[in-house]
């Protein structure tokens, strides 16, 4: 099978594309024919080589899998040969406490797929059938890609972290990129008034379409300084002088000292990405007397990827694929997602 692996990191990096040996389902696990597998910015920084610690060398990337699948190994009880299905972002063992309790993504034995064990950037996959949820038999298999990541993602954030209800003013940072575009969505789908911050003025108009109240345009894009748009200014002055109820925070430590002062009384900081791992100043007694909460979300749970599925289907909520491509030009998909022209999610493409 054709499988892409890193043979030098870097800006860009050197990506190869080989013929390996299909792998063979263990116990309990399903071989998947992949359809398509979304480019996330895990990708891009393990590519560019700035994620080292924990990754398997030579792992085959990728972690937002969709597909058909193809063989199911021993003790396989739920999927059968000819099943579409969706990946999580974690190979998950489904015997511990944390699988038990519906939180896959954080089982106690599990591998980060495209992490420590290898990923979709290939022609096929092994993976847990713990790790996967079975769509239906007519779900399109590009949108399905995101389903995990960054759609699940997304949807924790702003449902089960954030915890957003009706009438709330929500802000999301880094609106343009994958996990924006669908936090943007599922923030709108749930009643809230929504703000989105994206520092390409070319994604307004997009924004807006995805259900953002106000789209707006920053400088204070990462890498960026102090150039540009002060969007805290902007959120105050919508709200009138008020903050916004929740921040959805896909970018992190760049913009931390703006997604800050935005909050308002007894608001909640939602982090979901962190693109340059700086440290960031806090004073605490703002949090105490703000009564503030910052809270930390990640990976998706298989509970809330069908949620996602149910949503789609409905026509809730849609994916965004900005850019589809086949496995041999993943060098132009990291070009895309590293100038950050893409709106939503880049996708390579088996079909």
């Amino acid at each position: 099978m054709r499988a892409l692996f890193v043979e030098s990191p870097g800006r860009p990096p050197t990506l190869v594309v080989r013929d390996v040996p299909v792998p063979q389902p263990g116990p309990g696990e399903v071989l998947v024919r992949v359809a398509a597998c979304g480019f996330c910015h895990h990708d891009l920084l393990v590519m560019s080589g700035a994620l080292r610690r924990g990754v398997r060398r030579d792992v085959i990337l990728g972690h937002e899998i969709s597909g058909v699948v193809a063989e199911a190994g021993p003790d396989v009880a739920s999927l059968h040969p000819g099943d579409r299905v969706v990946s999580l972002l974690t190979n998950a063992c489904g015997r511990c406490g944390r699988c038990a309790s519906g939180r896959e993504h954080r089982c106690r034995n599990g591998e980060g797929i495209g992490h420590r064990r290898d990923g979709g950037f290939a022609e096929y996959v092994s993976l847990s059938e713990n790790s996967l949820v079975r769509l239906a038999p007519d779900a399109d298999l590009l949108g399905a890609s995101l389903y995990a990541c960054p759609m699940g993602v997304a949807l924790q954030g702003v449902q089960e972290a954030a915890r957003v209800q009706t009438g709330e003013t929500v802000l999301v940072t880094g609106a343009g990129g994958g996990l924006g575009t669908h936090a943007v969505q599922f923030a709108a789908a749930l009643g809230a008034r929504v703000m989105a911050v994206t520092s390409s003025p070319d994604k307004l108009p997009g924004l807006e379409e995805l259900g953002a109240e106000q789209a707006l345009e920053s400088g204070l894009a990462p890498g960026n300084g102090d150039a540009g748009i002060d969007f805290a200014e902007l959120a105050l002055a919508l709200t009138e002088e008020e903050g916004v109820d929740v921040v959805i925070d896909t970018v992190g430590s760049p913009l931390f000292p703006y997604t800050w002062r935005c909050l308002a009384q007894f608001g909640r900081l939602v982090m979901l990405g962190e693109v340059s791992g700086r440290p960031v100043e806090l004073n605490l007694a703002e949090v105490i007397f703000r009564d503030a909460r910052i809270i930390g979300s990640s990976g998706v749970s298989s509970a809330l990827v069908r949620q996602v599925a149910v949503m789609v289907a409905r026509g809730e909520i849609r994916p965004v694929v900005s850019h589809t491509l086949p496995l041999e030009e993943a060098a132009t998909a990291f070009e895309v997602v590293s100038s950050r022209k893409a709106l939503g999610r880049v996708a390579l493409s088996f079909e």
